[in-house]
């Protein structure tokens, strides 16, 4: 039996009917793997994604799928369209993890044991975010103030107004986009890294919470203070008996007793000078001239009162 032309047209319509919404499906799901998120420093969803490895099994992951009800394998699609720099409007405050996605809920828990990253302040940053197909577009970096606290929360007020990186179409390299920023100086401990991606070659823009550890500030110790010390050394000098003078015991008619040399005198010295002899050397002159006097006035007595005894 011949096959007539309309047969052969309906055949064909079939299996374009049966083709079609194979294409639709592939169409649809390409961009869902066509877009990208930050792996250094590791983001929350890749981190919490089947391709974060060990960091996939950490608590805070857990924890995190078990909120969100499934795991995270679209780690690279957290995007919302149309958003054309209303970020602060369009994502709700406590949310910012999550692009306010319901998919992806479970990003936004409040908790300070996410997998992270060790940066240090001030340094040169190379962020490294993944993507398959490339697409041209400005990337915003913001870090949390100094003060975040990462158990509560993360809200808009969390992030200065202006970011502290702002790079637009990086070259894609070995299926990933290279950012190079220089990391604020004043940051220490644990805070979040904000990326927002906003696309121009789609109405697309993207959204990651990466967890960075920054090294803590070390205490500055109290500076010593001396005045303790010189109170203590104050009052043993009032308490401490005054140390017996080297010179030896002169008479109250000694020159050398009386006389100091004056100061900024010129010419030769002719001061005289206290003895510094100890209390066990010999007496100087003038005590031995006035013990023989005395010697002699008990000599001369005697010698009289011997006489009138005679007569």
């Amino acid at each position: 039996m011949p096959r007539m032309p309309w047969m052969r047209s309906h055949r064909t319509a079939l299996a374009a009917t049966a083709v079609t919404p194979l294409l639709l499906t592939v169409w649809a799901a390409g961009p869902a793997h066509a877009h990208g998120a930050p792996t250094d420093p590791v983001s929350r969803v890749y981190a919490c994604s089947p391709d974060g490895g060990s960091a996939s099994r950490s608590a805070a992951c857990e924890a995190a799928v078990a909120s969100n009800g499934a795991p995270f394998t679209a780690w690279d699609n957290l995007r919302i369209a149309n958003v054309n720099g209303r970020d602060r409007q369009i994502v709700p405050d406590g949310q910012l993890c999550s692009g306010g996605l319901p998919a992806y809920r479970g990003l936004d828990l409040a908790r300070a044991d996410w997998p992270s990253t060790r940066l240090t302040p001030g340094t040169a940053l190379t962020m490294r975010y993944v993507s398959t197909i490339p697409h041209t577009g400005t990337f915003r970096l913001y870090l949390t103030k100094p003060g975040y606290d990462p158990t509560k929360p993360l809200t808009w007020s969390d992030l200065p107004e202006r970011p502290f990186a702002e790079v637009k179409d990086p070259a894609l390299t070995d299926g990933a986009y290279r950012i190079s920023a220089k990391l604020p100086s004043d940051r220490s401990g644990r805070h979040v890294l904000y990326t927002v991606w906003q696309n121009s070659s789609t109405p697309d823009t993207y959204y990651s919470c990466s967890d960075v550890v920054f090294p803590e500030r070390a205490t500055a110790a109290p500076a010593p203070t001396t005045e303790p010390r010189a109170t203590a050394s104050r009052a043993a000098s009032s308490e401490a008996p005054s140390s017996p003078s080297t010179s030896a015991p002169t008479t109250p008619s000694s020159p050398a007793a009386t006389t100091t040399r004056p100061r900024n005198s010129s010419g030769p010295d002719t001061t005289p000078v206290a003895s510094t002899r100890d209390s066990g050397s010999s007496p100087s002159a003038p005590v031995l001239a006035g013990g023989a006097a005395a010697v002699l006035v008990l000599t001369g007595g005697a010698a009289l009162a011997l006489r009138s005894r005679r007569r």
